[in-house]
Order: C-alpha cells, then sequence, then structure tokens
C-alpha cells in the first residue's frame, strides 16, 4: 500500500491493525478479522495478529475486501460529561450516544462545553491533534473579571503558562468579560491556563469550530452526521483526500 506524504520513519514500526485502520482498509476490530482470516500479507508473508509494519515494508491484502464507511458525527458536549476516562458516577461521551465502535477526537475538560468529533476512523486522530499541523480551534470564553485593555494583546503574543510560551493566536474581545479565540495548539487546560496567566477567570468555555465545523445550533447533548461537501472539505484539510 502507498505511503501518505504525512508519514515519516517516525510512524514506524506500526502494529497491523493500526496500519491498516489509518489506511481507511477497516477499523483496527475489523483489521483484526481480516489478519485473523489471512487476508493479509507483509512481504509476502501472512500477517498474524500483533505483527508490526516497519518501513519499506510492502502490505497487501488477500481476496476481495469491501472498503470500510467511516461514520463521522459532530456532537455538542455538555459540561458535566467526561471525554475519556469517566470515574465512579461520572457520565462520559460513550455512555451519552448510541453509536458503537466510535470514539471522540480530542478532549473538552469537566467544566467546559462544545464541539467534540465522533469517529470510528482511527486515521483522523494525529492528523486533527498533532500540532506540527497547526488545525485552527475556535472557542468562546466568559470571564469572572472585566476583561483590561491589554488583554487581547497579550493572549495572541503567547503567554508563558508555567515555563511553556503559548502560540500566537487570534483574539476577538466580544464583551467586557467575553471573547472568542482561535488556537492552533492544544495544551491541558491551555485556555484556562492563558487566562489565569493575566490575572483572570474563566467561568464559561465552549468550543464552536473545529476547521470547517461548525457547531451552530447543535443543542447540549445532541449530535448531527458530518457529510458532503463539509465532509470532503473537513478531510482535505487533514490530507486525507
Amino acid at each position: 500500500m502507498p505511503r501518505s506524504a504525512a508519514e515519516t520513519a517516525d510512524t514506524y514500526p506500526i502494529r497491523i491493525n493500526t496500519y491498516l485502520a489509518h489506511k481507511g482498509v477497516a477499523t483496527r476490530r475489523g483489521a483484526d478479522e481480516l489478519i485473523a482470516n489471512g487476508k493479509v500479507l507483509i512481504n509476502g508473508r501472512v500477517a498474524v495478529l500483533g505483527d508490526k509494519v516497519h518501513l519499506g515494508d510492502r502490505v497487501e491484502m488477500r481476496g476481495a475486501v469491501s472498503s470500510k464507511k467511516f461514520l463521522y458525527y459532530a456532537y455538542h458536549k455538555p459540561v458535566g460529561v467526561i471525554t475519556h476516562s469517566p470515574q465512579l458516577g461520572e457520565k462520559d461521551i460513550k455512555k451519552s450516544v448510541p453509536m458503537q465502535d466510535i470514539f471522540p477526537i480530542g478532549r473538552l475538560d469537566k467544566s467546559s462545553s462544545g464541539l467534540i468529533i465522533l469517529t470510528d476512523d482511527g486515521r483522523v486522530t494525529d492528523r486533527l491533534l498533532n500540532p506540527r499541523y497547526g488545525h485552527e480551534k475556535e472557542y468562546r470564553v466568559q470571564t469572572q473579571e472585566p476583561l483590561r485593555a491589554s488583554f487581547k494583546k497579550a493572549m495572541e503574543a503567547g503567554v508563558d503558562i508555567g515555563g511553556y510560551l503559548t502560540k500566537p493566536c487570534t483574539v476577538r474581545v466580544t464583551g467586557e468579560r467575553s471573547f472568542s479565540i482561535t488556537l492552533t495548539e492544544g495544551k491541558k487546560h491551555q485556555i484556562r491556563r492563558m487566562v489565569e496567566a493575566l490575572h483572570n477567570t474563566v467561568v464559561g468555555l465552549e468550543r464552536v469550530r473545529i476547521l470547517n465545523i461548525q457547531l451552530g445550533k447543535l443543542a447540549p447533548g445532541t449530535w448531527r452526521t458530518i457529510e458532503g461537501e463539509e465532509l470532503k472539505t473537513f478531510l482535505a484539510e487533514i490530507g486525507m483526500k
């Protein structure tokens, strides 16, 4: 199978089921079934579960394999819902939606709300989250104290959040205690830490856009399918089409 432009030597070695998922052949679970049924060859040898693909290896499929149709959803995560790894008594996204074999790409903390992309396409994760790609994510933020006159300039220039200087970003002040911010990176609790470093406190944070995917009027706890031109544009922007 041909390598994509985004793949480098650092990508390898990679487990064969993950490799097939990244190539769009099947989900990792589906890839395991293909491997168990002897449908996958690595350098002419029948692959077995747990095999790894190294840079330069030739991976081939034996016999007809139906192309996997991946699913993509825009989901409005409500405040209080956990993105990953819920603790006792907490509710996570996978318990909140009925779709099987889908997972959230990226995170929003428990106190934040807004857009999360759900999919069964494992190829999307690195292409969307790796900071080297610089993909835009936009947020609406409310603060406890009024914003200072220097707030926009200080945020856009980069803020020291515990020894890390954030990358330049775009800020639009929308009220005495509100602003929107567009980031191309995603450090843990980044916006909250940036605001705290400028002597203020976030009291409301909502993600409203990931690349071309808009939250729009999607109600908290609901979702919609990403399809058609919207999906085509999204995949193109992350280098998958």
